[in-house]
């Protein structure tokens, strides 16, 4: 199964408490952190939700 390394590029300061908690679900907490998730559904409907915060690398 592919991995996907994410990587929060943007501040969840000012933002909607639904995105703050995805980006703690998703294991992010500070600026430049990068995190490895299996692709799964589930996985991409977080990324979709905050894709303006992060970076997705397919790897």
């Amino acid at each position: 199964m592919a991995t996907l390394k994410i990587t929060q590029v943007r501040s969840v300061i000012r933002r909607p408490e639904i995105q703050k908690r995805t980006m703690k679900a998703l294991g992010l907490r500070r600026m430049n952190q990068t995190v490895t998730h299996k692709d799964t559904p589930q996985m991409r409907g977080m990324i979709n939700k905050v894709e303006h915060l992060i970076t997705v690398e397919e790897g």
